[in-house]
């Protein structure tokens, strides 16, 4: 990738990240869609027992926790080598790296 982050802000109370890109494109994501599009193994295997369980025609009610309650927020977000970002949410989930490529490619942007 011949493109990295050059500024990391947080917009809408907390709610998006905004992530200036070194060829001037301006990329805005929400905290939720990272959250739902986390790439751990944990939340790829989860996406698909609830994809095998819609297509057996079996509905269960969801749990919802008290955290997933709660106004969803990134708390940290640090480097992962030189190729990608660990996230922490506000709901404790930490295992997701987002590699500057798929980060990219979550979005179309903003023009800068």
């Amino acid at each position: 990738m011949d493109f990295v982050p050059i500024g990391l802000t947080k917009q809408n109370d907390g709610r998006e990240l905004e992530i200036s890109w070194s060829d001037g494109w301006v990329q805005s994501l929400t905290v939720r869609s990272l959250r739902d599009r986390c790439p751990c193994a944990t939340c790829r295997e989860k996406k698909a027992a609830e994809q095998k369980k819609s297509g057996s025609g079996i509905r269960l009610l969801q749990i919802v926790s008290e955290a997933e309650m709660q106004p969803l927020s990134l708390v940290r977000m640090t480097p992962a080598g030189n190729y990608a970002y660990n996230l922490v949410f506000s709901d404790g989930h930490n295992s997701g790296v987002y590699t500057l490529e798929y980060l990219r490619g979550l979005s179309a942007g903003v023009s800068g």
